[in-house]
């Protein structure tokens, strides 16, 4: 089953339309502004039957980080096999994706922890695919996986969060079917385009490898070096003013 096939399942139900509600107010209101009665009103179904489904808010967004998950790594994992070569996948899929991308501009902007985890599956996703191959996808050209995967997944999801600021330079917005072609068009040039000359990466390769090198107490790649996701958030909580 594709994934526009399962979404299209999926929405016969209850508990769908009252996850593609939760997107939206999320979205709009962030997670403490959003409510379960503003939820079930805009899902059209009671408090009680929000609750019945997902016991709580913080359950809800939580489901919703999963479903978002869910249909950027099947959309993508299908891309890759070649779907985009099958009629009526590419409009279907971009339609899908958009809808959850509101949702992700807004929870990686909240500071919370399930923003941390959705972006940090979403580095570990990336790594997969370059340390692995996939169909489709040429072997990366890099000797930090992992580093990568993070700075392709922050260039691809800064796109998403500054929405409003490409709006502004594209004249519409890339959240919409009517302004996200221009802006994948310019991500696919960017891409595949091979823009500065390689003596001049060569040289400021070497230049950064020996700042890294001579850097003192300065952080490897290694995984057990990283942060943790629950402490990146801690960190961010303690930093920020009391309310």
């Amino acid at each position: 089953m594709t994934v526009n096939e399962s979404r299209a399942s999926d929405d016969l139900t209850a508990r769908a339309r009252i996850r593609d509600a939760a997107l939206r107010e999320f979205a709009e209101h962030g997670v403490s502004g959003a409510t379960i009665r503003g939820i079930a009103k805009a899902a059209g179904v009671s408090p009680g039957l929000v609750q019945h489904h997902f016991g709580s808010k913080e359950a809800l967004r939580r489901a919703c980080d999963e479903y978002v998950m869910k249909v950027i790594r099947e959309t993508k994992q299908e891309a890759l096999k070649g779907a985009v070569a099958t009629p009526g996948f590419l409009p279907g899929a971009i339609t899908l994706a958009l809808s959850v991308q509101r949702y992700v501009a807004r929870a990686l902007v909240d500071g919370s922890e399930a923003a941390a985890r959705l972006f940090d599956e979403a580095v570990a996703f990336t790594e997969d695919l370059i340390v692995n191959g996939a169909e489709g996808l040429a072997p990366a050209k890099t000797a930090d996986p992992h580093a990568y995967a993070a700075v392709m997944c922050a260039m691809s999801l800064g796109t998403v969060v500054l929405h409003e600021h490409m709006t502004r330079n594209l004249g519409a917005d890339p959240l919409t079917p009517a302004g996200y072609p221009r802006m994948a068009l310019a991500l696919l040039d960017i891409l595949s385009d091979d823009l500065m000359n390689p003596a001049v990466v060569a040289q400021g390769r070497a230049v950064l490898e020996e700042m890294r090198a001579s850097a003192p107490g300065g952080a490897e790649s290694d995984p057990d070096q990283r942060i943790p996701t629950s402490d990146a958030a801690a960190r961010k909580a303690d930093s920020d003013p009391p309310a």
